[in-house]
């Protein structure tokens, strides 16, 4: 009975549609979620539509910080990586090809997120500067 139990406890944590670990029928790692690639120059628009599929998603978690790794012994550790995975590939999938080359080794989503925040979200600044002189 205590197996029964505890079977329908975990398959309930996998079915739990509010969990950040549960994904849908239709999420797929070569799904786009955003009709514009990012090219560099366009960060700033991408980011914020990447920020929302992902909120949509239950996903955002996985590139802010709020779902930070576990260790590989933890039990929740196949499902984190399984999500930080399709979270990987919806990121990639949304760069472009040139882009891609740069962050395509990132262990996790978080890391890749903020790469791509280090390298494109400071090439305004100067101009931003120059425009509130």
């Amino acid at each position: 009975m205590a197996s029964s139990s505890s079977s329908s406890s975990s398959s309930s944590v996998l079915e739990d549609s509010s969990s950040p670990f549960h994904l849908q029928n239709g999420d797929s790692p070569g799904s786009i979620l955003v009709s514009n690639l990012l090219t560099g120059d366009n960060y700033n628009s991408w980011c914020r539509s990447m920020e929302m599929a992902l909120k949509a998603k239950n996903k955002i978690g996985f590139i802010n910080g709020a779902i930070p790794q576990p260790v590989e012994a933890d039990s929740s550790y196949p499902k984190w990586d399984r999500c930080n995975s399709m979270v990987l590939s919806w990121i990639l999938n949304s760069v472009s090809r040139d882009i891609r080359e740069t962050v395509v080794y990132a262990k996790t989503a978080k890391d890749m997120w903020d790469e791509l925040k280090h390298q494109f979200s400071q090439g305004n600044g100067p101009r931003i500067f120059q425009l509130q002189k």
